[in-house]
């Protein structure tokens, strides 16, 4: 009796352990992955949902106008396509807090001896040209990002020291999803990780869900629709002057100081810069890439794919870029699954496999 009394302790124990991610789970529940010597990954369950993906004619004039600051005449705002549209998210998962650190990168090198794209032999990556003064717009125009060889994660060739908790960035598409991999794999070995989950890039719907952190309004910011309301809660283009120089980045800014030129701490603003799921940095920082392949005519509900030409979608804006260039809708589409760039980084999330 006392072992079947034992038994049936040890399969409820189990039972439970597996609704507690899959079936009871509630938002705001934290799961902490241990990458070793002390480095942790924290991950918030986001519940299933409904939201509205894209944005109006309204919020992309505003965008691309005097406060949002976007390029106007492009396509880009095309890409979020012509009106919002009602989508569902029908399995909860777990998100990362931030963006993927240096830190934590760092461990997943270490334990593989993994080599990214941009380090391996004519491998290049986006990075800040430190000569560059100015775009020179009535005359030829100079942009301050250019491909380097002998830049990459460890040296983004910002002009200042890398810190553990700087968001990794010069890190693709390819990188990204082999950090996930090994997460997968290094959780499970010790027993860590719950049956039918994985370490994963997000899935473009689940993405914009979790940016938009459970409102039910199609609204520029996940704060709502007013850029001083942003003023403490994201790392964009602002009254910041560059490294060792007398100028903040030119053309259309946000009309405050963040206290970095560049890329900021991951979760640097604490609760101000948490949405409604308690994500941070869902808004600026670096943009974050996801598994879907890129559809200019806007996101899709499913994970939407390409068998040639793949290029990966990343969302959310970056430190670089204007107020209007970093809201939940927008989306751009990579070069290519292996390019890199100093205003790109990643997010994984902890949910069931997808096919790809």
């Amino acid at each position: 009796m006392k072992n079947r009394i034992l038994a049936m302790l040890f399969v409820s124990v189990i039972v439970l352990d597996t609704l507690a991610v899959e079936d009871v789970a509630k938002q705001g529940d934290v799961r902490r992955a241990q990458l070793g010597k002390g480095v942790t990954l924290e991950a918030l369950y986001i519940p299933p949902g409904e939201f509205f993906m894209g944005s109006t004619p309204e919020e992309k004039e505003w965008a691309t106008g005097i406060e949002g600051g976007a390029q106007a005449g492009t396509e880009r705002e095309s890409y979020e396509g012509k009106e919002p549209r009602g989508m569902k998210v029908t399995q909860g998962f777990f998100m990362g807090r931030t963006e993927v650190t240096v830190g934590q990168f760092r461990r997943f090198i270490e334990e593989t001896g993994y080599v990214t794209d941009a380090e391996k032999s004519g491998g290049k990556t986006q990075c800040f040209n430190p000569a560059w003064t100015r775009y020179n717009l009535s005359t030829q125009v100079t942009h301050p990002w250019e491909p380097m060889a002998g830049k990459s994660w460890r040296d983004p060739n910002f002009q200042f020291p890398l810190r553990d908790d700087f968001p990794v960035v010069c890190v693709s598409w390819t990188d990204a999803k082999a950090f996930a991999e090994w997460l997968t794999q290094y959780e499970r070995s010790a027993g860590r990780l719950p049956e039918g989950l994985v370490y994963r890039l997000p899935k473009e719907a689940e993405w914009e869900y979790a940016c938009r952190g459970g409102s039910k309004e199609s609204s520029y910011f996940w704060w709502g629709n007013e850029l001083a309301n942003g003023q403490g809660r994201l790392n964009i283009s602002a009254v910041d002057f560059l490294p060792d120089r007398n100028q903040k980045w030119p053309l259309a800014s946000a009309p405050w100081s963040d206290g970095y030129a560049f890329v900021s701490p991951v979760d640097h603003y604490g609760p101000r810069g948490r949405n409604g799921f308690g994500l941070a940095d869902m808004c600026g920082g670096v943009w974050e890439v996801v598994l879907d392949h890129f559809d200019p005519a806007g996101g899709h509900e499913e994970l939407h794919l390409a068998k040639e030409n793949y290029r990966p979608v990343c969302r959310g804006g970056n430190y670089f870029d204007v107020p209007g260039n970093a809201r939940c809708a927008v989306r751009l589409g990579l070069a290519g699954p292996h390019y890199s760039d100093s205003r790109d980084g990643f997010r994984v999330c902890l949910g069931k496999p997808v096919s790809e």
